[in-house]
């Protein structure tokens, strides 16, 4: 599935923020064209991809966010938004009368929620999101991004009960970006967080609530109990890593947010999506060849030798030798390769 970033305008400052890079380097008015937009629904019908996210900064952010979406299910696609639920009443209006006429199988939200009491925001911002779960409750997704040690998931299975959420919840887990500081999860608090998040079983059990894990959880670290669990509840546990394929308004491609820094393409260099997916798979087993692994087990996994395990995220990868000159590392290259 590809990303497309409609807007690098963000209405947030996460502390843990992954794409700050991004954010504060790109042009406020950056913002995809109709032109370009175009251009990207053709190239993934080619692709025969018909499965499309909308990622910002704040994708309702974009002027004609609502058309944007309804032309792409008019085309025949799947639709994921990832939002902050942050947006004006006029927007959530619109977005009310047009969207929740489409089924929750085509349009889904993933509304990124940070803890209240925890994440530093006004009364206003909450009243906000609220607002839009009050609206768009069914069609959205929780998400939340682990980003300390003592985090709490208490609010996250209110607001489902409250506001109808779908019953499944994307866990992430702090990144670090390469060459800058920022917020993230230390591998030897890795453990640690595992722990803290199986001891909210009960909760997602009550709630009927599936966790999903998004990449840079080692599997290592989970015990044999802890991954039946998942099993059970979720069908399915991934331990990999591989490029999530982020598009810029300007057409610029690369594999993640924290790596936006690194091998940066265009999207018109490249005929299909899948040879785009192809150049990033290519890019990623060039630097696990050298670098086998975040943690000091990944030398000798067995797991990770037969691809059940990626040994953390790239980005946690290229972090961990940055500073080891000993270690041999893949350059980081900004701007176009």
């Amino acid at each position: 599935m590809a990303n497309l970033l409609l807007t690098t305008k963000c209405v947030r400052s996460c502390p843990y923020c992954f794409a700050k890079n991004e954010m504060t380097e790109s042009d406020p008015a950056d913002t995809i064209s109709w032109e370009n937009l175009l251009y990207l629904a053709d190239f993934l019908i080619h692709s025969n991809e018909y499965h499309i996210a909308l990622l910002g900064g704040e994708p309702t952010l974009h002027q004609q966010f609502v058309d944007i979406v309804l032309y792409l299910i008019e085309r025949g696609f799947h639709v994921t938004i990832f939002t902050s639920g942050l947006m004006s009443d006029t927007r959530l209006e619109e977005m009310e009368f047009h969207l929740t006429q489409i089924s929750s199988d085509r349009i889904q939200f993933v509304c990124n929620l940070n803890d209240p009491e925890q994440t530093s925001m006004p009364d206003s911002e909450l009243d906000r999101v609220c607002r839009f779960l009050l609206a768009m409750g069914p069609w959205t997704v929780p998400g939340f991004n682990i980003y300390r040690k003592d985090f709490r998931l208490d609010f996250i299975f209110s607001y489902i009960a409250r506001f109808g959420m779908r019953n499944h919840l994307r866990l992430g887990i702090s990144s670090p970006i390469p060459n800058q500081n920022n917020i993230y999860i230390k591998k030897e608090d890795m453990k640690e967080v595992i722990d803290r998040l199986l001891d909210y079983r009960n909760l997602f059990e009550k709630f009927r609530v599936r966790p999903n894990l998004d990449c840079g959880f080692p599997l290592c670290y989970f015990t044999d109990e802890q991954l039946g669990w998942f099993f059970r509840m979720a069908g399915m546990v991934n331990f990999g890593c591989g490029p999530a394929i982020d598009i810029k308004p300007n057409m610029d491609v690369y594999s993640c947010f924290p790596l936006s820094n690194i091998h940066k393409r265009s999207l018109f260099e490249f005929n299909s999506i899948k040879d785009v997916i192809a150049f990033y798979v290519n890019l990623h087993n060039q630097i696990r060849e050298d670098l086998k692994g975040v943690f000091d087990e990944c030398t000798a996994c067995i797991h990770r030798d037969e691809g059940r395990c990626s040994g953390g995220g790239v980005c946690q990868i290229l972090r961990h030798f940055a500073n080891e000159t000993s270690k041999p590392c893949v350059p980081l290259q900004p701007g176009i390769a």
